[in-house]
């Protein structure tokens, strides 16, 4: 029987100003809220705070995956479908899923072409073994429970199926995690301010980014939700760092 996705209803309007603290236990409404504020400028506002690299975090991530032609492929956390629309160019199939009602509408709009879900990454909506590919990019710090969601991750996909992470991290050398730390604390915020719709949203986005564990961390959350050849490489330093799995075969079980 196909699972039904956890969905919300459109919450009230949340003083966004109060969402600062990566540790308010990522209330889904109040992280949906945020996100459904900064839908309509989110892409260009990612684009300058990221310095351009975004595009190339983004061809990375459509690398990893190895698509072949007509593979079925999830992007959760998708956004407004941009990760989408690259993954679809390369021959897949693609599913965009985010729990931001506002994500969602403008991706629909944006990307009419791509299939848009509305769900939540810790009880996705699909049949066990529907993917040959899962990815999700920036996403996976402001889901509440990420353990919970790696397992539906793998429950979705097919035997050998791959996941593919994209998240911001912790960069190894001390002068570039220096750099970094006064970028996200003292330059972001102003570039934030001048590019975004609601620059309140980004100190909570810069706060997630600092209390995500480090690389190796969520190398050993992926193997505990039971994905096999899990490895990762850095990006731009280690600011990002792409993270790969795959579902046991018969012989790996």
């Amino acid at each position: 029987m196909e699972r039904r996705a956890h969905i919300k209803a459109t919450p009230a309007r949340i003083d966004l100003g109060t969402v600062t603290s990566a540790d308010l236990g990522k209330d889904p409404d109040e992280v949906s809220a945020m996100f459904d504020d900064v839908a309509p400028r989110y892409d260009l506002t990612n684009a300058l705070l990221s310095l351009g690299s975004a595009s190339l975090w983004r061809i990375a991530t459509v690398r990893a995956l190895g698509i072949s032609a007509g593979d079925r492929v999830l992007d959760i956390a998708a956004g407004t479908g941009t990760s989408s629309a690259a993954i679809a160019r390369a021959g897949a199939r693609v599913t965009a899923l985010d729990f931001s009602p506002g994500m969602v509408a403008v991706g629909r709009d944006r990307h009419p072409e791509i299939e848009f879900v509305e769900g939540d990454a810790q009880q996705l909506p699909f049949d066990d073994v529907s993917f040959d590919a899962v990815t999700i990019s920036f996403g996976l710090r402001n889901v509440n429970d990420p353990h919970r969601a790696l397992a539906e991750m793998r429950r979705v996909l097919v035997p050998g199926g791959r996941l593919v992470i994209c998240e911001f991290t912790t960069p190894p050398n001390g002068v570039v995690r220096g750099a970094y730390q006064f970028y996200l604390s003292k330059v972001m915020p102003s570039i934030a301010g001048l590019a975004s719709s609601n620059p309140a949203a980004y100190t909570y986005l810069m706060q997630s980014i600092e209390d995500w564990p480090v690389q190796g961390v969520l190398s050993g959350w992926m193997r505990d939700a039971g994905f096999v050849d899990v490895g990762y490489r850095n990006l731009t330093a280690g600011v990002v760092a792409l993270h790969r799995g795959r579902t046991p075969l018969g012989a790996d079980q």
